[in-house]
């Protein structure tokens, strides 16, 4: 079993930063793709931006050139830094680690842009 426990969320303004931390308590984390997701009130849970065990990554459209995801596999980490921070990003954001037969998620941590 492998724990996810996120961190780093908060309210910024619109146009603010934040970094989000995602720690996983076991090393055999750094062979899985991670992810970020996030949940908007009365939305569906949506992937926002994934990374392979080698640091390939992939983001929504919505989040292009705004956030940057990353991993440091030594530590078991994983983050996002989220720049010119948007209302549309308020959400729950969920850390995420997967591979076929194994699904592992975070308990979220609430992101609020609001001025």
């Amino acid at each position: 079993q492998v724990q996810l426990v996120e961190s780093g969320g908060g309210l910024v303004q619109p146009g603010g930063s934040l970094r989000l931390s995602c720690a996983a308590s076991r090393s055999m984390i750094r062979i899985y793709p991670m992810a970020w997701y996030r949940q908007a009130p009365g939305r569906q849970r949506e992937l926002v931006a994934a990374i392979t065990s080698d640091g390939i990554t992939d983001y929504a459209d919505s989040v292009k050139g705004r956030f940057t995801v990353s991993r440091d596999n030594a530590k078991n980490m994983m983050y996002l830094q989220m720049n010119d921070l948007e209302a549309d990003d308020t959400a729950i954001y969920y850390c995420y680690a997967g591979r076929p037969g194994y699904n592992y998620w975070g308990q979220g941590t609430q992101v609020t842009v609001s001025a």
